[in-house]
């Protein structure tokens, strides 16, 4: 369990979010926007580019455990990983961080944005969204894919993330953060396309709710109506991964 005070996680979790929001956000700007040299459809870039996105920001927000995640937070809280009079914490810094990440990634593509020659689409570069519309259906793919995330985060023991002052240390997850980021690359390519894979309610209501203040002249709707799907998903996503975990006997079959 993490040892840092409330206001230690919230500062942990809060830059670790943002810079994997600002990179992540960042690769889908670079393969959409026009004026970009990255501009071109390559779901493969994208996958990528967020995987290593989440092995920066776990990176460098280990000290509260580097969980950038809402539904792993859940995840671990449910496997009393976490005490749950941390998870306000997490959640808070995780959400904030992703907000901040956004608007540093809206920043750093400025130009890029006010030049694009479709800013209604401008939203698919912060949020997700589904390719076949239907709710339910998508809330099954966001849960599908958050619960293999969650269940290598758990199954990774004893792969402890760092806290507090301990630096991680590297069990049967190998490579570590490293490890996630590939988890993370392997659903992106085979679990994406229904939804675009948010797998992390922060990831996805952050810089959704940035999108809706942002000065973008053009730019479309939120899509307010579909924002639930990627926070319930991943939420019961990470409460399945965690009651099989713990009916496996903590992961020991």
């Amino acid at each position: 369990m993490t040892s840092l005070s409330g206001t230690g996680i919230l500062l942990s979790e809060f830059i670790g979010t943002a810079v994997l929001l600002l990179l992540g956000i960042g690769v889908s700007a670079n393969t959409t926007l026009r004026r970009s040299f990255g501009h071109g459809r390559d779901w493969l870039l994208v996958s990528v580019g967020w995987g290593f996105a989440v092995f920066v920001g776990a990176s460098v927000a280990w000290r509260s455990g580097a969980q950038l995640n809402p539904a792993v937070t859940l995840g671990l809280a449910i496997t009393d990983a976490v005490p749950w009079n941390q998870v306000p914490w997490f959640f808070a810094a995780q959400v904030l961080g992703a907000m901040a990440g956004a608007v540093l990634a809206y920043l750093v593509y400025k130009k890029q944005f006010d030049t694009h020659d479709d800013p209604a689409g401008t939203g698919g570069v912060f949020f997700t969204s589904p390719s076949v519309p239907a709710p339910r259906w998508n809330v099954v793919s966001e849960a599908v894919g958050t619960f293999v995330l969650v269940y290598w985060v758990l199954q990774s023991s004893p792969f402890v993330p760092g806290t507090g002052d301990q630096p991680p240390q590297i069990g049967n997850a190998a490579l570590g953060y490293a490890g996630v980021a590939f988890t993370v690359i392997a659903i992106g390519a085979s679990l994406g396309g229904p939804t675009g894979y948010a797998v992390n309610p922060a990831r996805d209501l952050g810089p959704r709710l940035v999108f809706a203040v942002l000065p973008i002249a053009g730019k479309g709707s939120a899509n307010w109506g579909y924002a639930w799907v990627p926070v319930v998903g991943p939420l019961l996503g990470a409460a399945a991964a965690a009651g099989l975990f713990l009916a496996t006997g903590g992961g020991n079959l």
